[in-house]
């Protein structure tokens, strides 16, 4: 009986937290992030920093 009294509760304060919110935060979704970011983490975005110091030293020495 503990374990349906405690759902009642659980889903009763998410209803509460739900409705407290502003309609335009509720509204609000999240960009999501680039598949890249998503599958690879920072590798991508390391490498395109690593890629760019490289052009641009080469672009220096000519």
């Amino acid at each position: 009986m503990a374990s349906s009294d405690e759902l009642i509760k659980y889903i009763t304060e998410r209803f509460v937290s739900y409705m407290d919110t502003p309609k335009e935060a509720r509204k609000r979704k999240q960009g999501r992030e680039p598949w890249s970011t998503r599958w690879f983490g920072m590798i991508p975005f390391s490498v395109s920093l690593w890629k760019e110091d490289l052009v641009s030293k080469t672009k220096k020495t000519l």
